[in-house]
């Protein structure tokens, strides 16, 4: 073969298929950027949710459901639990309320629940009037009148709350609000219950 045959002839397919080959190769390399970063996403915590390095231990706290039956931690064993520590009066735990049902509503059940605990003086009632206002529908009503979880738990604003494990050890804890039924925490706390 000629080298004038060899360069009007070979040489541009070489160069075409370089080309879709590259383009093939970027493509891929953007996905693949794309799935690593959702991944990432899905297991770094979210804004201001403090992960201890290794679960801690949490003191037996007890507190009553809405109809005042005592519970305690141990009745959720086998569950990864949100503990939410909030009260109908505070601003921001009215707020994120809804938020905190739907994921409830999205992730609740068998391997997953929602502790709601409302540290309200004015007893369950208070409670029960702030759901059916709001339409909180998803979850279970528990109350600590009390507020000894509080100090228990070393609360130290409200809302607070405390992701724990299935053997009831805090695994990290968030101060204050958030959207609980975003996709990046979602994706966060669906990733605890499927690796604790």
């Amino acid at each position: 073969m000629s080298e004038e045959v060899l360069a009007k002839t070979i040489l541009p397919l070489v160069k075409r298929l370089t080309t879709e080959a590259m383009t093939l190769l970027i493509s891929a390399l953007f996905g693949a950027l794309f799935v690593l970063n959702q991944v990432a996403s899905a297991t770094e915590a979210p804004r201001n949710f403090a992960i201890h390095e290794t679960p801690k231990s949490l003191p037996d706290i007890r507190f009553e459901d809405g109809d005042g039956r005592s519970k305690t931690l141990a009745d959720f064993s086998d569950k990864i639990v949100l503990l939410n520590i909030w009260a109908t009066w505070c601003i921001s735990c009215r707020k994120e309320m809804p938020t905190l049902d739907r994921l409830q509503t999205e992730l609740g059940g068998a391997d997953f629940e929602i502790v709601a605990l409302s540290i309200d003086r004015a007893g369950p009632d208070a409670v029960k009037k702030f759901y059916i206002e709001i339409g909180i529908a998803h979850l279970a009503l528990y109350i600590d009148a009390s507020s000894e979880v509080m100090f228990a738990l070393g609360v130290v604003g409200l809302p607070t709350t405390l992701l724990i494990d299935r053997e009831g050890r805090e695994i990290g804890r968030l101060i204050g609000p958030a959207e609980w039924d975003t996709p990046e925490m979602v994706a966060f706390i669906r990733r605890h219950i499927i690796t604790n």
